[in-house]
């Protein structure tokens, strides 16, 4: 599907802006319009931008309920009660479960952790954890990247003489459970600075709130930072203000003195020794925990971030490395077996602007990961669903600009459970209900959706030339890092370029191109490479000129002969 290309100018006030920027960065022409557009209009905020400091963190009090969840834990330590950690089994919620475990067991040992099996107990807080805990004789749960829904299971809790802190991140209904803290930004009326917090990101302002309370250094907090970087990027979360100066230091961390259990993950992965980017966290490492929970039990990817044992670390990420590779297989396999229904049932893909699937035989794990390839190879909202525990149990995912949420939110009297935000939804519901919710979700979608939203879009950051991608512009563009929504990686547009001579088909079934490319503004040749674009072969061999957007990439191959090559987005042939 061709994409359509959207470019924003900036209007007569960010022109301004980017005029006085234009005269600091006077020898990279583009570095303004880029700051300007993520609205940083001065040369105090491009330094705040460039260097994030961890000076910048919000007081952990500015959020609510935070004294009350400090209070709270500081009695549960005073009457040594025993606390348990309780968490969501993806990379989020195992993550968020070690830093608070780690972090508190420094100081406290009657504390425990627990991660639901997604297959036995499913998502958020289950009874049989609640029945668990209390033979335990746990008095305080502190959940993490769930809870915020889960009214009925925390009252029955609260019966048993069980308190709970809930540190969550997801979208709140308007009733709200009866614990005795509940730290989430997005809870309405909340007024903290940075309401896109992941659910890890929550947990370390909660321990930020609980060292400061008690007079304790946050370095070795800091030292954790890499367990948040990688679930912001795992959760998708945007990239902005804290959540930027997270991800910045833990990658840092994640290159200089990783956490034990990472740093079995990252050997690996084949990234020992190499600089590691948000695109690895993306694409190799958290999918290897994630798999965990996704295969067979998130406890283990627990296990493994709070190793102290370095050959039980790599045992535990070896172990955790086949579940990937078991996760893969099912993939692939189950991606398949949804296309092949979709193909067969044409008006599904032509007649509706929606996609809802359902296969009892599916493997729970995947079928979010499948959602999100039909969303990609269709480009519509999509919804897919197997059986777990007596109920359709499902995942969706969303097209750019299009609040899925809400599409969910607007069948609830349908489901029994959902949970999530604007791009992604968990939901349950009997199976009696599907096909009712599948016409009821299609009602609103259609109803709601726009045009422009069912096909790919893609926006260009600037227009530039190849005279104008040289060393001083990369090495500025570098200081953008960390990329993720709110701070995308920039997208340029480059017309009149053409095929230097060289550019050849590659890949198993010669679907790719791999580029050597010219434009007419200098002796340049680039780069390149267009996944999945072998369409446009034969005219881009006949050297006719087209326009081209994409990303400007580190160049990692050890037979590269330039440090950076362009990863072709879109290509439009010239009229």
């Amino acid at each position: 599907m061709t994409s359509k290309w959207n470019y924003l100018p900036l209007t007569s006030e960010e022109q301004k802006s980017e005029s006085e920027l234009a005269k600091q960065f006077s020898g990279v022409p583009p570095i303004s319009e880029l700051l300007v557009q993520r609205g940083i209009t001065t040369i105090e905020e491009a330094e705040k931008f460039f260097h994030p400091s961890l000076k910048d963190f919000h007081d952990p009090f500015m959020m609510p309920d935070m004294d009350k969840a400090v209070e709270r834990l500081n009695k549960a330590m005073g009457k040594k009660e025993r606390i348990m950690v309780y968490g969501d089994y993806d990379v989020d919620g195992t993550t968020a479960v070690a830093l608070v475990y780690k972090f508190l067991q420094q100081f406290y040992s009657n504390i425990e952790y627990y991660i639901p099996t997604r297959y036995d107990e499913g998502y958020g807080i289950s009874l049989r954890s609640i029945d668990y805990a209390a033979e335990q004789g746990v008095k305080l749960i502190i959940i993490l990247d769930c809870g915020i829904k889960a009214i009925d299971e925390i009252a029955y809790a609260k019966s048993l003489g069980i308190d709970f802190i809930i540190c969550d991140h997801h979208v709140p209904d308007d009733r709200l459970p009866d614990a005795v803290a509940i730290l989430n930004p997005k809870l309405e009326g909340s007024t903290y600075p940075c309401p896109h917090l992941s659910g890890c990101g929550v947990g370390f302002k909660f321990m930020q709130g609980f060292a400061g309370s008690n007079g304790i250094s946050t370095s070795d907090l800091e030292g954790m930072l890499d367990l948040v970087a990688v679930s912001i990027a795992a959760d998708i979360v945007p990239m902005v203000d804290e959540n930027r100066i997270m991800t910045y230091h833990g990658l840092r961390r994640l290159n200089s003195n990783p956490n034990m259990g990472l740093r079995s993950i990252i050997r690996i992965c084949g990234l020992t020794g190499k600089e590691i980017s948000i695109s690895d966290v993306i694409f190799k490492i958290g999918p290897r925990i994630n798999a965990s929970g996704r295969m067979q039990s998130g406890r283990e990817a627990v296990d493994l971030l709070v190793a102290r044992d370095v050959a039980d670390a790599n045992e535990k990420g070896k172990a955790i490395d086949q579940y990937n590779k078991d996760r893969k297989e099912l993939d692939k396999r189950i991606t398949e077996e949804a296309n092949t229904i979709l193909e067969c049932h044409g008006e599904m893909l032509t007649n509706k602007k929606s996609i809802v699937i359902y296969n009892k035989d599916w493997h729970k794990g995947i079928i979010g990961i499948v959602a999100s390839r039909l969303t990609e190879l269709y480009y519509k909202p999509s919804v897919v669903l197997t059986l777990a525990n007596g109920l359709a149990t499902g995942s969706s995912r969303s097209v750019q600009g299009f609040d899925i949420y809400k599409a969910v939110d607007s069948c609830r009297d349908l489901l029994e459970n959902f949970g999530g935000h604007a791009y992604a939804v968990g939901l349950s519901l009997k199976e009696e209900n599907i096909p009712e919710f599948t016409r009821r979700f299609e009602e609103y979608v259609t109803a709601n959706i726009q045009p422009g939203q069912l096909r790919p879009q893609l926006d260009i950051d600037a227009y530039i030339t190849f005279s104008e991608i040289t060393p001083a512009f990369i090495s500025t563009l570098r200081k953008f890092n960390p990329f993720g929504p709110g701070n995308s990686k920039p997208v340029f547009c480059t017309r009149n370029v053409m095929d230097f001579g060289t550019s050849k088909l590659v890949g198993r079934n010669l679907e790719h191109i791999k580029f050597e490319l010219v434009d007419d503004t200098s002796g340049k040749v680039f780069n390149g490479i267009a996944f999945n674009m072998s369409e446009f072969f034969p005219y881009i061999h006949d050297r006719k000129p087209f326009d081209i957007c994409y990303t400007i990439e580190d160049n990692k191959h050890q037979s590269a002969t330039s440090p950076i090559q362009l990863l072709i987005k879109g290509i439009h042939p010239r009229k």
